[in-house]
């Protein structure tokens, strides 16, 4: 008789220990992590959202108040002479330079930049096989820089 009882007070001992263990454990999770997840989102909420928005705005508002646009004008540039007068394996530079040539010969200025994205257009083919012809939007600044840019549209 002695066996069966204490086999009770070992199966009935564990499970006091553990329901005392565990409510308390679960408590403290519970506590620490409530306060954490209503802090984590309100901080959350409020950094993301505020700033985020606005200085997206600013930032694209920016870009074109820090260059103080004097002209600007968007040209249709044909490239086809450059698929006859070049090379193969030398006509999308010789159309990198066309379009430098042509927008310096119409905005009348000597310092143009060509952005990376009207550039990317230009090789988007390979070196072999440029475009036919190209919109740019040139931007000219009050020093007289000029940089030429992809349509709006395109």
């Amino acid at each position: 008789m002695s066996n069966p009882e204490s086999k009770d007070e070992t199966t009935a001992e564990p499970p006091e220990e553990e329901l005392k263990e565990a409510p308390a454990e679960e408590a403290e999770t519970e506590e620490a992590a409530q306060p954490e997840t209503e802090e984590v989102t309100t901080e959350e909420v409020e950094t993301e959202e505020a700033p985020a928005a606005p200085a997206a705005e600013e930032a694209e508002a920016e870009g074109e108040e820090e260059i103080e646009v004097v002209e600007e004008k968007v040209y249709t540039i044909p490239l086809r002479h450059v698929w006859t007068v070049t090379p193969r394996g030398k006509r999308a530079p010789r159309a990198v330079r066309d379009v430098r040539d042509y927008v310096a010969r119409h905005m009348k200025s000597d310092e143009v930049a060509v952005s990376n994205e009207i550039n990317s257009a230009i090789w988007s083919r390979s070196i072999n096989k440029p475009p036919r012809k190209i919109t740019v939007r040139a931007v000219k600044d009050k020093e007289g820089k000029v940089i030429v840019y992809p349509t709006k549209g395109a």
